[in-house]
């Protein structure tokens, strides 16, 4: 009954705070976004200024006055009610106190992020016979002058007015009935856009393109598997690569200095069914390294080669200046969905630490050169075959955390496990092609669902706080040594990122299957976070 009082409170509080009052049509003006202040992001804790808090991806705000001693007393101040009934995946930019935030199915609406009242929304019109993996899903746009830049489920790319919300731009980037769609944030990189593809259960074929911000004309696009001219394309048998999947479906980072975009590469396809796709499948399950102008590949890493348990990487790389070894390195931290957590230069893509955060049966170890040493008998078979992790993976695509304050790694980890599926598979375009399936196996002894800390130079574990009976969540980590991410049985929670140690909680009511984010508006620190289909914004009274 208390948890149930608690649920109606926050719902009379959203039904009262909510600015569902009638949208003024325009949001106050603010500096234009310059790729000066794209670059400087972290110098502006108050604002929010990309998908990620900044191009290093470590979702680390500078903000403290929320901090370890005091963050128990937070208060909700507004929430602003999706009008669209669906699970709210989206991260939110704040601007100079204003809030976009997107809204399945490819929604973006203005409101002031000091009330929560409406500004303006644009609706983006699907076609009807959309085909989708996984949900109705939006996860957040970019910001370059006073232009913003969204993907939508039927493989467009927009630019949208950022103080009246009128169309600018409508750029068809694939064809949505072969099965491509697009839920990520893009990345500005320069005066372009960077932004990927979703598809990679029906049989695509994976790339990243780069869109002038001004006209929206294509200026490159890179190839996640490599086409018959190059030597690459021997990793898989036959002409598989033309059905191969390695989709880009979230957001990359990005090195200025070395002018570096990093990206994830999603499964092969079929999912399960490795014999329709003999090789190592490049560059599936990869991280890329392409260069900002061009697009080129600088460089490539690929995690798991001929996967056959749908672990993608489309993990958020995370950049970091760390000490490893002895020697400083410009690292790249990555917690793999397939369970192990990896360290690389991220200015030349070497390898250097390969250890296990969560749970896994299926490799012995990762060699020297970072590949995986396969165990026997853990393929996909007719009769099942069970392995951790499961298709969730150690992780997913929820965003982890680093603070340089620490110099730790905050991930959302499962130890859990699946038994696994294969079939014969025909290709036919549109519609899904996985050679396979899985079923979770839910026992109790071997599984675990925690926000983990990790040294990355050892890959040692610091601390765990286990969450019951499960967190889709990403991390957000904050100057005042506060970790905050939720669950989906409703609950938002701070830990101390020193311990792990939880420092206050509150009950949503909602699946919480976003990552929270920081900013501060009228000198006030907020802490806002998407949960079912309400925005809900947080502060000190």
């Amino acid at each position: 009954m208390k948890r149930l009082a608690m649920v109606v409170a926050l719902a009379a509080c959203a039904q009262v705070a909510s600015g569902q009052e009638p949208a003024s049509g325009t949001a106050p003006s603010f500096s234009p976004v310059t790729w000066e202040r794209l670059l400087d992001a972290a110098e502006e804790p108050h604002n929010w200024l990309m998908y990620s808090g900044t191009f290093s991806s470590q979702r680390f705000s500078r903000l403290d006055q929320i901090n370890a001693g005091n963050v128990g007393d937070l208060k909700l101040k507004w929430a602003y009610q999706i009008p669209v009934i669906d699970r709210a995946e989206t991260t939110p930019l704040v601007v100079d106190g204003v809030m976009f935030v997107t809204e399945a199915p490819s929604n973006l609406t203005a409101i002031d992020a000091a009330t929560g009242g409406v500004y303006w929304r644009y609706e983006h019109e699907l076609p009807d016979d959309l085909r989708i993996c996984c949900g109705r899903n939006n996860r957040g746009v970019a910001v370059l002058g006073n232009t913003l830049f969204m993907s939508t489920l039927d493989a467009h790319l927009v630019a949208i007015d950022a103080r009246s919300g009128n169309l600018l731009w409508n750029t068809e980037v694939a064809e949505y009935s072969q099965g491509y769609s697009k839920t990520a944030a893009p990345l500005i990189v320069k005066d372009k856009v960077v932004t990927g593809i979703a598809g990679g259960e029906f049989g695509i074929r994976g790339f990243l393109d780069s869109y002038n911000a001004e006209s929206g004309a294509r200026e490159w696009r890179t190839y996640t598997i490599p086409g018959p001219d190059h030597p690459d394309n021997r990793s898989w048998s036959g002409e598989s690569w033309r059905t191969g999947g390695s989709p880009t479906w979230i957001t990359g980072s990005y090195d200025p200095e070395l002018d570096l975009v990093y990206w994830g590469t999603g499964n092969p396809g079929p999912d399960y069914n490795g014999e329709m796709r003999l090789g190592d499948n490049l560059y599936s399950d990869s991280v890329l390294a392409l260069d900002g102008d061009t697009g080129e590949m600088s460089w490539y890493f690929q995690f798991t080669p001929h996967d056959v348990h749908d672990w993608d990487a489309i993990q958020i790389p995370i950049l970091a200046d760390i000490e490893f070894d002895g020697q400083p390195r410009k690292a790249m931290l990555w917690a793999n969905r397939n369970a192990f957590f990896y360290v690389l230069d991220r200015a030349t893509g070497e390898f250097l630490l390969g250890e296990p955060y969560a749970r896994q049966t299926w490799a012995e170890r990762i060699d020297d050169q970072g590949r995986p040493v396969r165990l026997p008998d853990t393929f996909p078979t007719e009769d099942g075959t069970v392995v951790s992790p499961s298709v969730l993976g150690g992780t997913n695509w929820w965003s982890p955390a680093f603070s340089p304050r620490t110099g730790l790694f905050y991930v959302n980890a499962f130890d859990g496990e699946a038994d696994y599926f294969v079939r014969e598979d025909d290709y036919e375009a549109g519609f899904r092609f996985i050679g396979g399936g899985q079923q979770q196996v839910e026992a109790i002894d071997n599984y675990v669902n925690a926000i983990r800390a990790i040294d990355p130079a050892t890959a040692e574990r610091r601390w765990e706080f286990r969450i019951t009976p499960q967190s889709r969540a990403g991390v957000l980590a904050t100057a005042g040594d506060v970790v905050f991410s939720g669950g989906i049985d409703g609950y938002f929670f701070a830990l101390d990122a020193e311990t792990g140690e939880e420092l206050w909680h509150m009950q949503l009511g909602r699946l919480v299957q976003a990552a929270p984010i920081t900013y501060a508006v009228n000198g006030e620190q907020q802490v806002t976070v998407a949960a079912g289909n309400v925005v809900y914004t947080f502060g000190l009274d």
